[in-house]
């Protein structure tokens, strides 16, 4: 039985570990053995300057924290190293850093993830990490709305060339 600080600080991880599970917007779980220092620091610094927090964290506290969620099935992922990157803001941060970091480091596993409370299979990690980030795609929606507005304006100011043209005539 462990002593009594033991225990108050291992329920003071779980404790803080499952409100930032629950804050969170998306996530992914990873085995990150085989990957040297350097590796990691170049890891950590590209997850930091996008918002995730990046924790190497025990899988007891892990299953501790996600038990009674709907994320309890990802106890069955929970062997080995374990690390969990978790995004508040943005959907598709952590799989898209990972994941492209995961195809760079032969040892370097993605174990799970989940999006909005709800455990996601590995495919849909790949999918999440294949999409552009939140500011592309705003950039892109505001583009198609721009489009008509601009071909409208470009109308516009060719009648206004038109009629300049005929009233110099």
């Amino acid at each position: 039985m462990p002593n009594a600080k033991v225990l108050e600080a291992k329920q003071a991880a779980v404790a803080a570990l499952s409100a930032k599970i629950t804050d969170s917007v998306a996530g992914v779980v990873v085995d990150y053995s085989g990957i040297t220092v350097a590796d990691d620091t170049v890891l950590r610094k590209e997850l930091r300057e996008a918002g995730v927090d990046y924790s190497v964290v025990k899988n007891s506290i892990l299953g501790r924290a996600i038990e009674g969620t709907e994320l309890e099935e990802m106890k069955s992922v929970l062997e080995g190293t374990t690390a969990i990157a978790i995004s508040k803001d943005d959907h598709v941060a952590a799989a898209r850093i990972l994941k492209k970091f995961a195809d760079g480091h032969e040892n370097f596993k993605i174990k799970a993830g989940y999006l909005d409370g709800k455990t996601i299979s590995l495919e849909m990690v790949d999918s999440l990490a294949k999409l552009p980030s939140r500011d592309v795609l705003l950039a892109t929606v505001l583009g198609a709305f721009q489009a008509p507005m601009a071909a409208f304006a470009r109308a516009v100011q060719a009648i206004v060339d038109k009629d300049g043209e005929a009233a110099a005539e």
